[in-house]
């Protein structure tokens, strides 16, 4: 009940959004997204220089990691040179960071959009950051 116009346009996109989500199924959309989360825990655990931060069972699309002697911002920097785009820093979890004394981490997420070879692409683009690092 706000005064001007709404943003219909959004609302129409909202709608389309859901019917495109619909029309594939979460069931499938959940599915998929494990299959790029197991790929790439697996490919990302044969970086020898790299830790995963986070193991549970049951996991979004997203892997938090560090590299030995490499601070996540140069990791994302050198990375985004490489078209290849992720997120770095305290990802809105600082007093979690400081309480297990880790300074920032590097974040890959995965959706429904995304494919296994991004993810082998990532994984190239980490051995990249290791040399220039090493």
């Amino acid at each position: 009940f706000e005064a001007g116009t709404p943003h219909i346009s959004g609302g129409i996109g909202l709608g389309a959004a859901v019917d495109y989500i619909h029309k594939i199924g979460m069931h499938a959309i959940a599915q998929y997204e494990h299959e790029l989360l197991e790929y790439a825990t697996e490919q990302l655990s044969t970086i020898r220089q790299l830790k995963i931060i986070g193991t549970a069972k049951q996991k979004a699309g997203a892997i938090s990691f560090i590299l030995d002697n490499v601070h996540p911002h140069d990791v994302g920097t050198l990375l985004d040179l490489e078209g290849i785009a992720i997120r770095t820093g305290h990802h809105c979890a600082q007093p979690v960071m400081q309480f297990y004394n880790v300074p920032a981490t590097s974040r890959a997420s995965f959706a429904m959009y995304n494919t296994k070879e991004e993810i082998d692409a990532l994984v190239k683009g980490l051995h990249k950051v290791i040399e220039v690092f090493k």
